[in-house]
């Protein structure tokens, strides 16, 4: 159910057979982003969870869902930008359905990122399912 955006994530990931390339590649994704305006960068917009600062702004309009997002680690912004093509353009209806573990482990990102990283991308996860479920 993942998003086209998503699926050439994927198969960009299936040429990169090192993981420093495959970083390097998150990393970039992250850079392509428009950083947040810093008036959004609010405490109802931070993520709790995260080792690194973390925030995101959902919108949702006619019942589609997109969202923007910044940290101050770039591996972290990386990983805004992947939740961005696996989300955004969704309706919310299908968002809340999305098994975002399951996509990223498609990438292999499970087993390569840390501890923290990990509870991070979770919270990132957990927070935009939240915002969808409100809005169904």
């Amino acid at each position: 159910m993942a998003s086209p955006a998503f699926e050439e994530i994927v198969e960009d990931f299936e040429f990169l057979d090192d993981w420093e390339d495959r970083y390097r590649y998150v990393i970039d994704q992250g850079k392509e982003m428009a950083p947040l305006d810093a008036a959004l960068k609010v405490p109802a917009t931070k993520v709790d969870g995260c080792a690194s600062q973390v925030w995101l702004h959902p919108v949702i309009e006619d019942g589609v869902f997109r969202f923007d997002g910044d940290s101050d680690a770039m591996i972290v912004r990386g990983l805004i930008a992947v939740l961005r093509a696996l989300y955004s353009g969704l309706r919310v209806e299908e968002v809340v359905k999305v098994d975002a573990r399951a996509e990223f482990a498609r990438l292999g990102l499970n087993e390569h990122l840390s501890a923290q990283r990990s509870n991070g991308l979770r919270a990132m996860i957990e927070r935009i399912g939240q915002v969808a479920a409100a809005h169904i």
